[in-house]
């Protein structure tokens, strides 16, 4: 059985992967000249197995005023005479409830358990050298009632069966994590989870691509997605830039363009691109001022992880459509919230400048598999979020039962 998957993304080539590794023969086909060439390329790095608050939260309302007018707001939002961003926000509006935002956390946190141990079997059979630690992370919080409202959500996942995780004051913070010391006094506390690791998310693409090829799948890198044939009811070929391709199934793990490539088959899923940044520094003489422990700052909705002996800091939601533009001003954000989050880190002349196009769905849930009115060998694989990594070997594995039982 021959399946093409569009799209050489960490949920296209973990998709690859577990296909490959189930007997099916694999296509991979990207616009990128290389695997991870959109938002896996530079993410915030962590896998956040056990604490998946979903961007969609009550709590929402009563930030949002302040996201939308501060001038250094982490959230900018542009308006534009696109219905795909209509329908998106105010989908997104109506899943800022209570009652959605819980039944997406069990989802998530559900999904997210599978792909633990999806992503963990296959490190340990595959040895691969990609930067792969278990830290723990802070999630960190300004004030009491901030860390109050956490530890609700810390409560809901203990009750879903999820990991252990620890309500910490400053002062109990510093000691864990000591390059946060000078910014302790600034923090009511934080969520501590010992158990969550992160990864070089560009480097594993690049292994697992290399993987799939040596092991026989085809990988067509620089080839653009032109449309598909269909007769009756299924896909007969995807049509490229480099010619057609024939395959038994088909699978749309394109990242944001998914949303155009789904509206070449008549369908709209809803799936949109939320912007996001990031810099990476080289640490490696300055150990003691990086932390060790993956830390996220929810006042500045930022995120620190340590792959090597590099810091990747990632941040920032724009919503404003297909603008891949590179705006200096938000590398100079995240280079000032890397200054006062830990002061004693000089920063280099390099810190290596990185923007990226999230495909998210309203609630945060992914989309996986077939979907209604769509061609009948057509399977979705998107809409992951900034979860992307931390879900796309559960996801993989969801696709496959779905394929073996169709």
């Amino acid at each position: 059985m021959h399946v093409c998957i569009v799209g050489a993304g960490i949920t296209g080539l973990a998709t690859a992967y577990v296909l490959q590794q189930a007997g099916y023969r694999v296509t991979v086909v990207d616009r990128g000249a290389a695997p991870a060439a959109g938002a896996s390329g530079g993410n915030g790095a962590q896998l956040s197995f056990a604490y998946v608050q979903p961007l969609a939260d009550s709590g929402i309302w009563k930030m949002l005023p302040k996201l939308l007018t501060e001038k250094d707001s982490p959230l900018r939002f542009r308006l534009k005479a696109d219905p795909a961003q209509w329908r998106w926000g105010l989908g997104f509006l109506q899943a800022c409830n209570s009652a959605t935002s819980q039944a997406s956390t069990q989802s998530l946190l559900s999904l997210a358990a599978e792909s633990r141990v999806a992503f963990e079997q296959m490190l340990q059979q595959e040895s691969l050298d990609c930067d792969h630690k278990t830290p723990g992370k802070l999630v960190l919080y300004p004030t009491q009632e901030a860390l109050d409202t956490a530890a609700q959500q810390v409560a809901l996942q203990a009750r879903m069966g999820g990991a252990t995780q620890h309500i910490m004051n400053a002062a109990q913070v510093a000691r864990i994590e000591p390059a946060l010391g000078s910014y302790a006094p600034r923090m009511a506390g934080a969520v501590y989870t010992p158990s969550e690791s992160v990864v070089d998310c560009r480097v594993l693409c690049e292994q697992l691509a290399t993987l799939l090829q040596q092991r026989g799948a085809d990988m067509r890198f620089d080839t653009t997605v032109h449309g598909f044939d269909v007769q009756g009811g299924s896909i007969h070929a995807l049509r490229t830039a480099t010619g057609v391709l024939q395959a038994d199934h088909f699978v749309l793990a394109s990242g944001w363009d998914s949303a155009q490539h789904a509206r070449q088959l008549g369908l709209r899923i809803p799936v949109y691109p939320l912007k996001g940044y990031s810099i990476t520094m080289d640490t490696a003489q300055q150990a003691h001022a990086a932390p060790l422990v993956s830390v996220t700052d929810t006042t500045r909705k930022v995120v620190f992880a340590r792959i090597g002996e590099r810091l990747r800091v990632a941040g920032m939601v724009e919503i404003v459509g297909a603008d891949t533009t590179l705006h200096t001003d938000r590398i100079a954000s995240l280079q000032q919230s890397t200054r006062e989050v830990f002061p004693q880190l000089n920063q280099t002349a390099d810190v290596q400048p990185w923007t990226g196009m999230r495909p998210a769905t309203p609630t945060g849930l992914p989309i996986t598999g077939r979907q209604r009115g769509g061609p009948g060998n057509l399977w979705l694989q998107t809409g992951h979020g900034a979860l992307g990594l931390t879900l796309a070997f559960g996801s993989a594995q969801r696709l496959l039962q779905q394929m073996q039982t169709a």
